[in-house]
């Protein structure tokens, strides 16, 4: 097994707020020692000294459509409907195996280069994008995509397909939202997660009209119906979560369930801005992700940390300050827990070895008055320096490891062509 010392390091290890000066081990997939510099008799295969960057957990996106690449400032201009119905919807029923592969690399060329070790995705066509993941080495949870065009029969297939795939690949179940799917599918899915205690997952109340049709349709808002249903059950969650209430926010705290916002897409579609403070406030368990690049347009969770700390201003007179430690722990530990990988939360020893050096010499990170507050309001993809996946590196100093990014540019470019 591989072994790699970082040594002259600031680590932070989402444990705590503290940061470390000292050093980290890799032993093959996992952390193997963190603390202060000590002699070793270690035949190390690499010895990287850190300058004093800071190392720490991976940000965890958990909730995307990566191969939603391909739709990335297509049709800005045009209205929701137009935008779906005109240029979205007409591609996807175009896409191929070979384009999900494809358009899944471009998106993890972007994690990796942006401090991303795991993706929580939502789409068709597993199987290329477990292929296209394996091949990049980044590390994938699936969510089941559920709705009523398709997808409850191949359910509880992929659910033991994927999970026994490869260390890399896992999958959740899921399904799309309430207003696409109906009540005797939920209860199908209802059914598989009882039998295996498995959490679901699925987009909820993330527009008012949303929210309203539900309650024309069973007179309860769509977390109460999911509760009604058993759906939560074993846990789980809900992507977008902008018009809960206070009877929602109760069921998803009770339930120990997690609430994963996504603000620059809900305002990039006009959908509204979920209050964070109050699930903050309230101890509730939150997390982030970007959506689709379709609708972000961009797969970068650090501006999606600032949002999610700063919208919140917008709401309480004289601001509803909300301390940037929660928000990081959402985008990292929380964000891992969400998502299943448990192993991959924070850095410790024994933990999978999913680790990313920021830059400290970069303008944006100094002065070094709070380390956590740089990466929350002022940092940003330009100062990740590396970043690896179960002790392998797979991004550094601007340069990919398993991805031939010139290559990616050149097919996807292609594929564009012949798509629109």
């Amino acid at each position: 097994m591989t072994k790699i010392r970082f040594y002259n390091a600031k680590i932070l290890t989402m444990k705590d707020r503290n940061v470390i000066d000292g050093e980290l081990w890799v032993d093959g997939d996992k952390i193997s020692y963190i603390g202060a510099s000590k002699d070793s008799d270690i035949n190390w295969d690499r010895q990287i000294d850190c300058k004093g960057n800071l190392l720490m957990p991976g940000l965890k996106n958990a909730h995307t459509h990566t191969a939603m690449t391909f739709a990335r400032s297509l049709a800005d201009e045009a209205s929701l409907n137009d935008w779906l119905f005109k240029h979205i919807f007409p591609i996807e029923a175009k896409l191929t195996g070979d384009n999900i592969y494809w358009f899944s690399q471009l998106g993890f060329a972007e994690y990796l280069s942006s401090g991303t070790t795991a993706c929580f995705d939502m789409y068709f066509n597993p199987e290329d994008q477990a292929r296209s993941a394996t091949d990049a080495g980044f590390r994938h949870v699936f969510c089941g995509s559920v709705n009523d065009f398709g997808g409850i029969d191949r359910l509880e297939d992929e659910y033991n397909r994927f999970n026994s795939y490869n260390d890399l690949v896992s999958f959740k179940l899921g399904f799309h939202a309430e207003y696409t799917t109906s009540e005797e599918i939920m209860k199908r899915i209802s059914e598989i997660s009882h039998k295996y205690e498995a959490p679901v997952f699925a987009h909820v109340s993330e527009t008012r009209n949303e929210v309203e049709g539900c309650k024309e349709r069973y007179g309860m808002s769509p977390v109460k119906v999911f509760d009604k249903l058993g759906l939560f059950d074993f846990g789980g969650g809900g992507f977008h979560c902008v018009w809960f209430d206070e009877e929602d926010r109760r069921i998803f705290k009770e339930k120990g369930l997690y609430s994963v916002f996504n603000n620059c897409s809900n305002l990039k579609l006009a959908s509204g801005a979920p209050k964070v403070y109050k699930f903050v406030n309230e101890g509730m368990n939150i997390a982030i992700g970007t959506d689709g690049a379709g609708s972000n347009n961009a797969l970068n969770m650090f501006r999606e940390m600032f949002l999610a700390s700063t919208l919140a201003n917008l709401e309480v007179e004289g601001g509803a300050f909300i301390d940037p430690y929660a928000i990081l722990k959402s985008a990292t530990s929380t964000g891992a827990r969400c998502m299943g990988l448990d192993d991959c939360d924070v850095l410790a020893e024994g933990k999978k070895a999913d680790i990313v050096m920021i830059d400290m010499s970069h303008p944006t990170m100094n002065p070094v008055n709070n380390i956590v507050a740089n990466l929350v309001y002022s940092g940003h993809p330009g100062i990740v320096k590396m970043t690896m996946i179960s002790g392998k590196v797979l991004y550094e100093n601007g340069e990919f490891k398993t991805i031939d990014i010139a290559e990616v540019n050149r097919v996807t470019a292609k594929m564009m062509g012949e798509l629109v």
